[in-house]
Order: C-alpha cells, then structure tokens, then sequence
C-alpha cells in the first residue's frame, strides 16, 4: 500500500511517498480501505515539519479519512460498512488517513451520513465540520440573521469558505476577512455580502473599537482574534477555531466584561460522537452540495507534499482532498 510517510531520525526530519506492508499498520479494531483524505492547515504543518504537530514517529498524517470496513473486531462494523473518521488524534499520535489502509479504533468511526458521496464528505471534511460546529454555536448563543452582520476571518481557507456558505444559506449577513482579496469574487459566490482585507484586522490594536458585528468565526487568532473581539456588538459571541496568524491571544478582557461578549472554542479532534453526527446530520441538509465543487481541490497522494508547501505559503484556495488511490 502507498502512504505518505513523515519520520525523524538522528534529529533529520522525512516526509516521502512510500510503500507499506499491512503488518506495519498501528493497533486498532478496524482496518479501513481509504478512498479519500484531505490536507487540512495542520497537516501542512505535520508533513513540513513547520510546527510539533506529531508526537511520535514515524507518522501517517492525514487528519482525515473515508472509506470502506475491510476488516473488524469491533461488535458495531463489518466488512463493507463506509465509514468517517475526523480527528481522535489521526496524524498526530495514531496513523492517519494519507494511506491506502487505516487501522483505527472503532469508537472513532462514523457512518457515512447520508445522502453524502464519499468524496462530498472529504470535500467537507473536519473544515466544514468545523465550520458547521461555530455555526451550531452561533445559534445556541441566540444569535439570528436578525442580530445583525457575522464576521469570518481566514475566509479563503477551507473553514472560512464552508463558514460563509452554510451562515449566508441560514440567512446571516456574512463579511468575508482575507489576506486574498484578489479572491474577492470566489468569496462573493459563496455568499459574502462584503470582502475586507486582514490588514484590518491583524495589526496590535485597541482595547475597544467600534461595534460592529453581532458574531464573528474566527480561523486566524493572535491580533486577529483580539481585534475581533474588540469589534464584536454588546451580548455578542465569538467563535475561535483556528491560529492561521498565531496561537497568542494579546487581547484586553474589555469586551468581555464591558459588552458582555462571550468566546466560544470548538474542538474538532475529541468533540464527544453525539455532537459530531449532529454537526453531519446538519451538514447533510444545510450546505448547498454545488459548494464543495467550488471549494474543492481534488489531488492525487503523488502532490501531497508539495500542495501542503503551497498551503502554508498561502497560494491554496478552499480544500485539499486527496484521492489515495492514485
């Protein structure tokens, strides 16, 4: 089987397309057949080595995965189940899904949810799960299109444009932030009633500023998600969900105890099964399927390594998905 492969020794650090046998596959009670994966933000910075994203090698990355029960221990599969995998720790301290076998465990797996076609679901991916999950948020908090306009920041990235798709599909206002606005018209097809550029919003800035959204999803933290939340409407909520620009956060508790804005983190890797297939369930009847179309990027295992150079260097646009087979 052919993988991408990242391992370290003697402090040299290889990410290779290389060949593996079955036996070198981890522990896990099921053994997947992959179709797709995807390379997410973090996998471009496991398979570059551009931040200790891996804990152990060597590493399948690959945070992502779907395909077809090949073999299972575990009571709830059998051969021939279609199966997802999104997050539990793939391709950081499991193997992940950038390989033509997976072996996981099966409290991890998910069922293809319906009416979804594999490769739909990869072109989704933990982006648009993550993106679905900041809306649910939005909405548990009370926000409504009423409430007024919803910033996303980091918009040309996989998150940002799945974000932008299912608020403005609800209803919402959407302001688009991006450090590509030559993209401005891809963003606007998605549904961006207006596109800003980050310079906006990613330089050190005041405590307070203007009110100017009622919620905000934001991909990019550090300054960013600072000035975010000093723009953010009395009662308002922000949800943070990335760390595009960093992982620091050198912001005041002004909002949140002068506007009473509150800051929301979604976890994509261990968020418990329930919330998972409520976030799928909702994806499967709210996102309009013609945007993965616009928003997917479809490779073959062979372009993994240099696609995931030209993702963190910014020239990636929407998502990766990675056809293992070929």
């Amino acid at each position: 089987m052919k993988a991408i492969l990242l391992d370290k020794k003697d402090g040299h650090f290889q990410s290779e397309v290389t060949e593996l046998n079955e036996h070198d596959l981890p522990e896990g009670d099921v053994t997947v057949e992959v179709t797709y994966s995807t390379v997410n933000y973090k996998d471009a910075l496991a398979i570059t080595n551009s931040a200790p994203v891996v804990r152990k090698f060597p590493m399948v990355p690959g945070i992502d995965l779907v395909g077809k029960v090949q073999e299972s221990s575990h009571l709830h599969w059998r051969s021939g189940d279609w199966v997802v995998v999104n997050g539990w720790g793939l391709g950081e301290i499991h193997w992940g899904g950038l390989s033509q076998l997976a072996r996981v465990r099966g409290d991890w797996l998910m069922q293809l949810p319906e009416p979804l076609l594999p490769r739909q679901v990869m072109g989704i991916g933990t982006a648009g799960y993550t993106a679905m999950s900041g809306v649910l948020a939005l909405e548990a908090h009370g926000v409504t299109p009423r409430s007024g306009d919803i910033l996303v920041t980091g918009a040309s990235g996989g998150v940002g444009s799945f974000a932008i798709a299912l608020l403005t599909k609800r209803g919402y206002r959407v302001i688009a932030s991006t450090g590509r606005v030559h993209e401005t018209d891809h963003l606007q097809r998605l549904g961006a009633a207006e596109v800003i550029d980050r310079t906006t919003l990613s330089a050190p800035g005041k405590p307070l500023g203007k009110e100017r959204w009622a919620g905000a999803i934001d991909c990019v933290g550090s300054h960013t998600l600072a000035n975010v939340c000093a723009g953010i409407r009395y009662g308002g909520i922000v949800v943070a969900c990335g760390m595009a620009q960093g992982m620091d956060f050198p912001g005041s508790v002004a909002p949140f105890i002068l506007r009473g804005v509150t800051m929301v983190g979604i976890d994509s890797v261990y968020t418990p099964m329930v919330e998972r297939e409520s976030a799928w369930k909702r994806l499967s009847t709210d996102l309009d399927l013609k945007v993965i179309d616009q928003v997917v990027v479809e490779i073959p295992l062979s372009d993994v390594i240099a696609r995931s150079r030209e993702l963190l260097d910014g020239k990636v646009c929407g998502r990766l998905v990675v056809d293992v087979t070929r």
